[in-house]
Parts: structure tokens; sequence; C-alpha cells
């Protein structure tokens, strides 16, 4: 059984479809896995202190990974402006390797 710790240590997009067996496109995840990972980091963090119960945590960080793949595999490209927005005086903001703790971000 897998638990939330293993979660944690996710930190390549392969890795977080491997780990809720979810089939994947490995040419699309390879060209968009950037905006994969940001989005599907923006979607979590706002539900993610909603679940007590791990199950019901592992149920939502699943769905919330395929409704992600789900939006670009239909196509969806963020705009330049949103990609823009991302970057601070030329620096990433964030980190894409981090994974929401309850209670705790990444701090970057």
């Amino acid at each position: 059984m897998k638990t939330i710790n293993e979660f944690y240590q996710l930190k390549d997009a392969e890795e977080y479809f491997e780990f809720f067996d979810v089939n994947y496109d490995s040419k699309l995840v390879n060209v968009k896995r950037f905006h994969i990972l940001r989005e599907y980091g923006n979607l979590i963090k706002k539900g993610f202190e909603n679940f007590k119960d791990e199950n019901q945590l592992f149920d939502f960080l699943k769905f919330s990974l395929l409704r992600v793949y789900g939006d670009f595999k239909n196509g969806y490209a963020p705009s330049a402006a949103d990609v823009w927005k991302m970057y601070d005086n030329g620096k990433l903001q964030g980190c894409m390797s981090c994974t929401p703790t309850p209670g705790n971000s990444c701090g970057c």
C-alpha cells in the first residue's frame, strides 16, 4: 500500500503517473512536463488540507492529476502571459519538485 510519505518523495512528472497507475503519453508529458507539474501543484494546494482521511486525499490527488493531464491532452496550453507570471525578476517562482504538506508550503 502506498503512503503519503512516498507521495512526498515524488519529483518527476512520470513518477506521479506511475505512483497512481495512470497511463500517459510520454511524448506529451516530455513536452509539457513543466506546465503539467505547475498546474498540478496549483490545483492540489487549493484542496490539500481539506482531507483528513488518507484514502480521500489519495483520491483527490489522483483525480487532480487526471484532470490536469486531461486538460493538456485535450489541447490546453497556457498563454504567454500565464507563463511569464511564473517568473519574478528573471527567476522562476516556487519549486517544481515540491509537494505541499498539510499546513506547510515548500517555502521556495
